[in-house]
């Protein structure tokens, strides 16, 4: 859904070099100060490692190198969330926060090109994950790892989670995306009722055109059904509001990786969109052997409330609890990261300090 709502990107980039490099600069010279670490314990590193037969990308930070380690799993289903870093300036603090630009995706996919990637699908990523999953436990001296899966990263997380729950102390899903169909039986109606109510001749052409069946969608209208409902969007902000100032202010990216980021976005979701489209979360199982927690925008018009919670109120697990994020939408752990923080601090971090002997009764 990023990719069709940062689709213009390309202009903007054109607009920053005519005008706005300065600006640029500024922003990121602050970001960089930002993220500066200075602590004893401290682990600042990114990587290229060879993952599934490519080498990948993955940056560690955190302010204590001993502290429990949350890999981030992206959405898009290829927009890197290593440009919300500065925002989770805070999460360093208790957790050493790992991100990764899968295959596709952002850096990994500049030092691979598209030819490159490999066989593209999340049975693939799946096992890239778990070899992740390897290296960070040896090389960080942790036991486990707290997984944080958003958007279209679900469709990997639960796999991950349900194939080697030995790897994970905890599942945190957030913007969690329990499959195309469900998720549109809430918010396609959803969208048809704001164009009719703006008398939106354009949008409510569009949505006859594609019908609410999501089985019979192709990737380009669904592109545009993304950029349309990104226009909905009342609370909390839109994705291309959140993306796009953080991707070109990054410090972390000069403008060839922004470039290889935007190349991504939509090499991915042309990869990838069949699986999207036949993803249901309740055919893989619902049973857990791992605390499973999910924090979820109230208002996310893109995967909506109603649908997580349906879905979580099936799951068994050791540990379950659901929560939504006031006055937050889609990306509303990274809009907002202090109330997710809190969230994470008050739930996940006593069941991952308890370790395996945790039960629902003691925690």
């Amino acid at each position: 859904m990023i990719t069709a709502i940062l689709g213009g990107a390309a202009g903007l980039l054109g607009v920053a070099a005519t005008g706005a490099l300065g600006y640029r600069a500024s922003r990121r010279a602050r970001a960089s100060r930002l993220l500066r670490l200075d602590s004893p314990h401290a682990i600042v590193e990114d990587h290229f490692l060879p993952l599934g037969g490519i080498e990948q990308w993955v940056g560690i930070r955190g302010e204590d190198r001993r502290n429990p380690v949350l890999l981030v799993l992206h959405g898009g289903p290829g927009s890197p969330y290593s440009v919300f870093t500065p925002l989770l300036r805070s999460w360093e603090r208790h957790f050493t926060v790992v991100q990764w630009d899968r295959r596709g995706v952002g850096k990994t996919l500049g030092r691979n090109g598209k030819a490159g990637s490999g066989e593209m699908s999340f049975d693939r990523m799946v096992e890239d994950a778990i070899a992740l999953c390897d290296f960070l436990r040896e090389h960080l001296g942790q036991p486990k790892v707290v997984l944080l899966s958003s958007s279209a990263g679900t469709h990997l997380g639960l796999k991950l989670v349900l194939r080697r729950p030995d790897l994970f102390a905890a599942f945190v899903g957030t913007d969690l995306n329990v499959g195309m169909a469900a998720g549109e039986a809430e918010a396609f109606p959803a969208t048809l009722a704001w164009a009719r109510a703006a008398g939106d001749r354009g949008a409510l052409a569009l949505l006859d055109h594609m019908g609410p069946d999501s089985s019979r969608w192709d990737v380009a209208s669904f592109n545009r059904l993304m950029r349309l409902r990104d226009r909905t969007v009342t609370v909390g902000r839109g994705i291309g509001a959140t993306f796009l100032p953080l991707m070109l202010g990054s410090p972390q990216h000069g403008l060839g990786d922004v470039l290889d980021v935007i190349s991504g976005l939509a090499f991915s979701t042309e990869q990838l969109f069949a699986e999207l489209r036949g993803f249901d979360a309740r055919c893989l199982g619902r049973r857990f052997e791992v605390p499973f927690f999910v924090f979820h925008g109230e208002a996310d018009v893109f995967t909506p409330a109603a649908a997580a919670r349906a879905y979580v109120l099936e799951v068994q697990a050791p540990v379950k609890h659901f929560e939504l994020l006031q006055g937050s939408g889609h990306l509303g752990a990274f809009n907002d990261p202090e109330p997710f923080l809190a969230l994470l601090r008050q739930h996940v971090l006593p069941v991952v300090a308890a370790g395996p002997s945790c039960d629902s009764s003691r925690c």
